[in-house]
């Protein structure tokens, strides 16, 4: 099963890849990405993709402290709506239980846990991906979670220390710049140490009279959707197409439901499954065909196809004529009427 990742993960990515000379559209490529897949905020997009991605970069351009280098600009914006609540929580151990809480709508693979023990606290980090292991990526999301403190806690924050599992680099001296003096390796854990105490600073920047709004707009973003309207099924097979995994019974599982619950639901609307389904392979077909920024090989990946014989068979039955021939046809300009 392929877990996924909102694209904000790699938040500054382009910026950083050109500022140290590496090949952008290669990069992409070798993970099956592409520039497109970066350009539309918070779009769905394989973690193992995104983090091999990041080791590759790290390599090509010469630099083993790139995902550190990837963490040093983070904001807590780049968690979206959540990012907007936990800012308004009175105390940073409430803003960081946001954001802990609702880590799946921005990252399928991590998890997280807070532990307290004779006055400090561990924040330890975690992610379900093979090994070997994600050197950068564990520094980025470490990084990030660096500067989600700093901002909450105020400018004058510094951990208690700084944990990695893996081996020290040749030169520390962006560790050193990034997360301070105390940093560790050959650990048991990645993740950051800090006082307890710390944990119940008042958070810098909240704002007491957007409180309420912004609690409420939590209970709006984290209360249950109908079990199977066509919009969230819709959602999830947008979602789950490209990892090859999209099916009636993959639906259900993350909805929770069975899938006689599901085609009740969407009978009511006058649907099935297998109409939402072949609605959005054709709406999503014409914005992907339409335009050169893919190869067809990759739009039948993307929308869920096993094969591209079987993707080209679908669309001729859909449009009446080959995407080739589609494709071609977008690309003459208009002839002017006589």
């Amino acid at each position: 099963m392929k877990l996924l990742i909102r694209n904000a993960v790699l938040t500054g990515y382009v910026e950083l890849v050109r500022s140290l000379g590496g090949d952008l559209s290669a990069l992409l490529a070798a993970v099956g990405l592409d520039a497109s897949d970066l350009a539309v905020p918070h779009t769905w997009i394989p973690v193992a993709a995104a983090a091999d991605l990041i080791e590759l970069s790290a390599a090509a351009t010469g630099h083993d402290d790139f995902g550190l280098r990837l963490a040093e600009s983070r904001r807590l914006s780049v968690l979206g709506p959540v990012s907007l609540v936990a800012r308004e929580e009175p105390a940073v151990r409430s803003a960081l239980e946001v954001i802990m809480r609702h880590q799946h709508l921005h990252n399928e693979a991590l998890h997280s846990r807070i532990t307290e023990t004779n006055g400090l606290a561990t924040i330890q980090l975690g992610l379900d991906l093979p090994s070997p292991r994600r050197r950068q990526t564990t520094e980025l999301l470490v990084g990030a979670i660096h500067r989600y403190l700093h901002s909450l806690v105020g400018s004058g924050w510094r951990p208690v220390s700084v944990l990695f599992a893996h081996d020290a680099p040749t030169d520390m001296a962006t560790h050193h710049r990034v997360l301070g003096p105390a940093v560790r390796f050959g650990q048991d854990l990645d993740g950051i140490v800090l006082y307890a105490s710390d944990l119940d600073a008042p958070n810098q920047l909240s704002d007491p009279l957007l409180r309420p709004y912004a609690r409420q707009y939590l209970e709006a973003i984290a209360a249950p959707r109908p079990e199977a309207d066509v919009d969230r099924v819709r959602e999830l097979i947008e979602a789950l197409l490209p990892t090859g995994r999209c099916s009636l019974q993959q639906v259900a599982h993350s909805l929770g439901v069975d899938r006689k619950t599901i085609h009740r639901h969407l009978g009511r609307s006058g649907e099935t499954f297998s109409s939402v389904l072949n609605s959005l392979r054709t709406q999503l077909a014409q914005q992907y065909v339409g335009s050169h920024a893919r190869p067809l090989t990759q739009v039948a990946t993307l929308l869920g196809f096993s094969a591209p014989s079987t993707f080209s068979r679908w669309f001729r039955d859909e449009f009446g004529t080959s995407p080739t021939a589609w494709r071609a046809a977008a690309a003459r300009p208009e002839q002017p009427r006589t």
